[in-house]
């Protein structure tokens, strides 16, 4: 880790798809939020770390979704979008984003836990703002453009016994 020091302000946005799609793809394990928050905040100052999540009506998820507030994560919930022809949606590129966007005047560093190559354009323009953006994801499934755009990037693979449960 490079530039840290304890009053830096951190910004934590986690992807919660996109962290347990791979998780479960990679290896069949689940992401341990509160080793994934502290990892992500290093010892620096917490301004806001916000969980992205998806209501698709599963049995477990209102604990998941309690269980991150207990950890330390405020939740945002989109409700799972079903269309005519059987398809599902719901992603919160946009909603992470504007918040990114919003937060870059309160925070040195934004933390994003995703490998979606859909917020590369997001990091060059906090990186603009004069914001350092840190990317925590699996390598092997981090897009190459998400990859270059970040000042620094955390492999959760490197540490699987840490970050997963």
């Amino acid at each position: 880790m490079t530039d840290i020091h304890p009053n830096q302000r951190v910004a934590v946005l986690a992807d919660s798809q996109n962290l347990y799609h791979t998780a479960q793809s990679l290896y069949s394990r689940n992401i341990d939020y509160a080793e994934l928050l502290a990892g992500a905040v290093s010892n620096r100052e917490l301004t806001r770390a916000i969980a992205y999540v998806i209501r698709a009506d599963s049995p477990e998820e209102e604990t998941f979704f309690e269980a991150l507030v207990d950890i330390g994560f405020e939740t945002k919930i989109k409700e799972i979008k079903t269309f005519g022809d059987g398809t599902k949606k719901a992603d919160w590129d946009v909603g992470m984003s504007l918040d990114a966007v919003t937060l870059a005047n309160h925070v040195d560093t934004v933390v994003l836990c995703t490998g979606d190559g859909d917020f590369s354009r997001l990091c060059s323009h906090l990186r603009h703002e004069g914001v350092k953006v840190e990317v925590m994801a699996f390598g092997s499934s981090t897009a190459e453009e998400l990859l270059e755009a970040t000042d620094e990037f955390t492999d959760l693979s490197d540490d699987k016994d840490r970050f997963l449960l």
